[in-house]
Order: C-alpha cells, then sequence, then structure tokens
C-alpha cells in the first residue's frame, strides 16, 4: 500500500481511505461501475469549423465516424464560442472567466491574469487525474507558462492518456489542426493537395460543382474550390477523430469515459472567423456518456437538445460532473450533473483587435435573435488583414466588391466598405443572418430590450476590451485587468462605453465628442477620436499631442500626420508601432512620403521575433508593396 500512495498526492490518499469518495457519491457521479471510481473525460477540440456534419443535416459533408459518435451522444444545437477567434476563446476555455474580463480578449494578448485562475484541469490534477494536452495551448495571456505547469502532465505532440499510472483517472485534450484556416484557405493550393487532400480517396473529395454556396459568396470557381477544400479538411478530420475513439475502445475505456466534440469558432472562411454572427460563434458540441457513467446525461444516445450554452459553461462543468466544486470566479452556468444551473437564455461575444486588423464589436443572441453592436463601423467586414488575404478567395471577393460586381445584398453587407452600428437579425427565420431588423420600427421594443441586455453583461463582466492595450498596459502594471477592474481605481467603464457608442453617430455626435477629447480618462479620449476620424471632423486636431499614444495615433491618422505616424512607428513601444504601422496602411498613397522610414521598420522587424514584430510586418509588407509599386 505504501509504495502506491508515494505515486498519488493528497487528495488521491483521501479518496483511497474513503474521505474524497463520500463527496464524489453526493455529487452524483458514481455509478455501478464501483464506488469512488471516476470517469475520464476526453476532449476532442477540432478547429475553425461550423456544424458542417452529416448530424447536423448537411448532406454535402461526409464525416461517418462523428456521425457514430453523434449516435451515441447527446447533440447540442444551440453551443456558441465567447468569441470567433481562437486565442480569446482558449483564455476563457483555460480560465473559465471570459477575456473581455481578463483583459485578454485581442488576438495575441500578453496581459497577465490573476494567480488564483491556474486552469481547470489543475483542480483536476489536485485531485489525482492525470491531465494531458495534445499540442496546442494558445492561452493568450503572459501567464501561460505558468497554466501549461499548473494544469498538464504532459502537454506536447506526443502527450496522451496511456502515459497515466495504472487504474489512474485523466482528463485528456487532442487538439485536431487540420480544419484550420491555414489548411482550408491560406496555404497554397499544390501544398493543401499534398498535406490535406492526400489523405483522402478521390471518391472522398469533394466535387466543388456541388459545393452549397452560402449567399453572402459570389458563385466563382475560386469560392467552389474554396469551399469543397474546407469540407476536404472536416473529412480528414473525421478520419482522425475516428482514430482516436479507436484508441479509446482498443484500451477498453469507452464505457469509462466521456467524450466532448467541438470546435473552437466558426469556419474559417471568410464572413465567418473573426464575426460575431453565428458562422462565427455557433459550433457542434457532442457529448457521449460512457455505459458507466450514462446516468449523467441529460437525454438518451441519440437525442439533440438545444439548451444554449457558452464556452464560459465548460470549465465549471466538466468540475462539477467530475465531484470537484468549481472556483467561484469562473464565470459560466453547470449545464450537466446534479449542481447544473437554470438554463441560460442569452449568450455573449466579443471580437477586438486580430493581429493588425483593429475592431470591436460584440453581440448577444437567445434562442432566437442575434444582435450585433459594431463599435467600429466604419471600418468594411472585410478589412485588409495579412494572413487571411493570403486565401485566393479573400482576394476574390475583395476584387469583385472593388469592381462593382458583387450583385445581392448578402454579399455587399460583407465586402463593402462600412456596415451598421446596429443589426438585429430573426435566426430561426434568417439563419445566414442577411436581413437586418434593426430599422424595422416592429421590431423597436426587441432591439432596445437587447441592447439593453448587452450592456448590462458588458458592464457585469467589467469589459475590459474598451481600453486600448497600450493604454491597458500602462494601467495594469503591478496587477492585472480582472483585478483592476475591481478595485478603486477602476476605469470608468459606463463612461468608456458611453464614448465608445457615439461612434459612427455622424454629425450629431460631433459637439459632443469634441468635448470628450479634454475628458479625464485616456480611454474616453481615445473613443472621442476614433468617432471624430470615422466622420472626417476636423476638429480632431486638438488630440495630436495627447499623451495616450492610441489618442495621438487616432488623431495623426485623420490628419494624416506622417511625422507622429512615423514617431509612433519608430519610437513607440509594441504595442503603439502596430498602430502605426496600421494607420500608415490604411491611409494608402497619403503615406507615399514615409515609405523610406516604412521600409526602414520592415526591414529591422524582419530580423525580430514576437508579434508585435510580426503584426507590424502584417501591416507594412502589403503597404509598402503598394506604394513601391505606385512609385
Amino acid at each position: 500500500m505504501k509504495s502506491n500512495l508515494r505515486q498519488y498526492r493528497r487528495r488521491d490518499f483521501l479518496r483511497l481511505t474513503g474521505a474524497s469518495s463520500v463527496a464524489f457519491l453526493a455529487a452524483g457521479a458514481v455509478s455501478g461501475a464501483g464506488a469512488g471510481k471516476r470517469p475520464n473525460v476526453l476532449w476532442i477540440t477540432v478547429e475553425d469549423m461550423s456544424p458542417n456534419l452529416g448530424c447536423y443535416g448537411d448532406k454535402y459533408a461526409s464525416t461517418p465516424n462523428i456521425d457514430r459518435l453523434a449516435a451515441e451522444s447527446v447533440r447540442y444545437t444551440n453551443v456558441f464560442g465567447t468569441a470567433p477567434v481562437c486565442s480569446p476563446v482558449r483564455s476563457c476555455l483555460v480560465s473559465g472567466v471570459i477575456a473581455t474580463s481578463t483583459g485578454t480578449s485581442n488576438l495575441r494578448s500578453a496581459f497577465p491574469i490573476p494567480a488564483e485562475f491556474k486552469g481547470a484541469a489543475s483542480y483536476l490534477r489536485d485531485e489525482g487525474y492525470y491531465c494531458t494536452n495534445n499540442v496546442k495551448t494558445d492561452y493568450n495571456t503572459s501567464n501561460a507558462s505558468k497554466l501549461i505547469k499548473a494544469c498538464w502532465d504532459q502537454c506536447s505532440g506526443k502527450a496522451h492518456w496511456r502515459a497515466r499510472k495504472s487504474g489512474q483517472p485523466f482528463f485528456a485534450i487532442f487538439n485536431d489542426m487540420v480544419t484550420h484556416q491555414s489548411r482550408s484557405m491560406v496555404m497554397p493550393y499544390a501544398q493543401f493537395e499534398r498535406k490535406v487532400q492526400s489523405k483522402l480517396s478521390r471518391a472522398e473529395r469533394h466535387d466543388p460543382s456541388k459545393a452549397p454556396l452560402p449567399p453572402y459568396y459570389p458563385d466563382t470557381p475560386v469560392t467552389r474550390r474554396t469551399v469543397a477544400r474546407y469540407y476536404d479538411c472536416i473529412s480528414v478530420m473525421d478520419k482522425n477523430t475516428g482514430a482516436i475513439l479507436k484508441q479509446l475502445e482498443d484500451d477498453g475505456l469507452a464505457d469509462d469515459t466521456i467524450v466532448f466534440f467541438y470546435s473552437d469558432h466558426g469556419a474559417g472562411l471568410p464572413r465567418h472567423k473573426r464575426l460575431v454572427l453565428d458562422s462565427g460563434l455557433r459550433v457542434p458540441l457532442l457529448i457521449r456518456f460512457g455505459k458507466n457513467y450514462r446516468h449523467l446525461a441529460p437525454a438518451k444516445p441519440g437525442e439533440t437538445l438545444d439548451r444554449m450554452l457558452s464556452f464560459v459553461d465548460f470549465p465549471p462543468t466538466l468540475l462539477s460532473i467530475l465531484g470537484v466544486k468549481p472556483p467561484s470566479y469562473m464565470q459560466g452556468k453547470v449545464f450537466l450533473g446534479k449542481s447544473q444551473a437554470e438554463p441560460r437564455t442569452h449568450i455573449y461575444a466579443a471580437r477586438d483587435r486580430v493581429d493588425e486588423a483593429y475592431d470591436l464589436a460584440r453581440c448577444v443572441r437567445d434562442k432566437n435573435w442575434l444582435y450585433v453592436r459594431n463599435y467600429m463601423p466604419h471600418l468594411s467586414y472585410n478589412q485588409p488583414s495579412f494572413y487571411s488575404d493570403m486565401g485566393e478567395i479573400r482576394n476574390n471577393i475583395t476584387a469583385l466588391a472593388a469592381a462593382g460586381r458583387l450583385t445581392t445584398t448578402a454579399q455587399k453587407h460583407y465586402a463593402g466598405p462600412t456596415r451598421q452600428r446596429e443589426e438585429l437579425y430573426d435566426t430561426a427565420n434568417d439563419p445566414h443572418q442577411i436581413n437586418n431588423l434593426a430599422g424595422d420600427p416592429k421590431q423597436a421594443a426587441r432591439l432596445k430590450e437587447m441592447r439593453k441586455c448587452l450592456r448590462a453583461w458588458m458592464l457585469d463582466v467589467k469589459d475590459m476590451g474598451f481600453i486600448p492595450e497600450c493604454d491597458l498596459a500602462g494601467r495594469i502594471k503591478g496587477t492585472t485587468a480582472y483585478e483592476l477592474a475591481r478595485s478603486d481605481k477602476a476605469p470608468p467603464l459606463e463612461r468608456i462605453i458611453d464614448a465608445a457608442e457615439l461612434v459612427g453617430a455622424g454629425s450629431a455626435a460631433t459637439a459632443k465628442q469634441i468635448k470628450l477629447l479634454a475628458d479625464s480618462d485616456s480611454a474616453v479620449r481615445y473613443w472621442a477620436a476614433v468617432g471624430l476620424r470615422a466622420s472626417g471632423a476636423k476638429a480632431i486636431s486638438a488630440a495630436i499631442k495627447d499623451v495616450c499614444p492610441a489618442v495621438r495615433i487616432e488623431a495623426a491618422w485623420a490628419m494624416a500626420d506622417l511625422d507622429v505616424l512615423t514617431g509612433e512607428l519608430e519610437g513607440g513601444d509594441a504595442r503603439s508601432a502596430v498602430r502605426a504601422a496600421r494607420a500608415l496602411q490604411m491611409l494608402g498613397p497619403k503615406a507615399r512620403p514615409a515609405l523610406p522610414v516604412m521600409q526602414r521598420v520592415l526591414k529591422a522587424v524582419g530580423k525580430k521575433g514576437g508579434d508585435g514584430a510580426m503584426f507590424i510586418r502584417f501591416a507594412l509588407t502589403p503597404a509598402v508593396k503598394a506604394l513601391t509599386k505606385q512609385n
């Protein structure tokens, strides 16, 4: 007995001696499999995929392994990511706290999170679970290395439950990248054929002529080939998923394992990933309860539930069904087991900066309606983005838009030069979100209610995404965004949001925005500057010497003041330099006098690592190329 006990943690000792198993029995998580025996949990997470699976009614998809899993699982139809891009989602999935609360809602954030947010898996390790993560972490915080150390016994491309000690329960994550945007859209087609499509027989490959095009895509050979390519990626992923499930069967563990299968956000295609519409947020979720733990299932195998779920619900639910009380800071609702909460009526999501492309949008959705608030409506949904623009479908759509050859409202909605400040969709009757009803008098009461609901949520979670990163970095020295927002030095979030809501209001807001340029809070001044630049107001010159870099850059962008922008590009910190690089890129021909500086900086960052240097390259590479060509 002594030699065995050396292999386990203190809490495993308590379980073996009976103390921990009492709590586990009370949680209702033990079956005839034996008192004290706990289920294993396997998460199969795939990337950049909407519910384009046979089991979700997609007839173009070929997913026999996942369809078989669905027949043995509870299938959920109303599951949504907390963001339409991966890093903010993974920040939430590891911590149980939505990224807007922690200041990690921008892609590749390097902000810290509180030390107590040590990751859901760490609590399972404390209980004797063997926890593994195969490949991807991407937790979007400077705490990432600490999270990895706290959460995982193994975290690598070789991580597997098979390395655990005999009889030890496990929590294992396998991240499948084959459906990622890099494969489905970005890499050259010849490379896709070699690395992905070659794993399918010719009969298994999807015929582009039969590809189901959504109404927001023009019907071109490029779009058809890209959609078919995306489905080929799904077919390869299906084979990979089948292989993992077979390993579970071969090891005799299927009856004692709860399997989650889901995607991290919507498809990695234009008008999907990066947008807070259903196409960017809605994902599949299958949960299979092994035979010995079917009493935990909310429905029979093969049945479907329309309960609304958000990714923020996953961490506390994972802990709860395994008999571990979720920490109080976790924001989600437990949706399985005896401790489950009342079903949520709404989900919320956020989009902020992605790579070098700045944006800020929030949404709220109930079962039948989606409300989107665009805080930068002067920007196109299809604004330049270096990585996405490597995909031929993006270039195809952008070229057609420039030539005035997009023919439908749906196509122009995505690729038009601007967008509406507010969007309201009847999702039950408009699944692609084509018909914006925000201006419909019949929906005025609903619009007002959804507006109110979204604002209440932003204030409740203390949405720090409204503070520019270069500003927030200075505010959180010695603390974290989460803790700052709950301290006596908390930013005036209501006033900041009020200023953001003026953007896009046109000349009616100009006088108020000019006044806000003198506000005591830099984030309020920033949003005033954004609004004035968007409307073309000349009075923004007052902000050119603001102490906050984000405000200065907005003013310099509006005035095409290249001295200020190149000064920030060469002399500012990384976050300010990325903003300046983006401003110079978006100025187009007006930035020509700054070309020598842009070339010099581009050459310098070409030798540097780090996300800041990469985003500067993303902004300056196409800008320098365009200006050089024009010369």
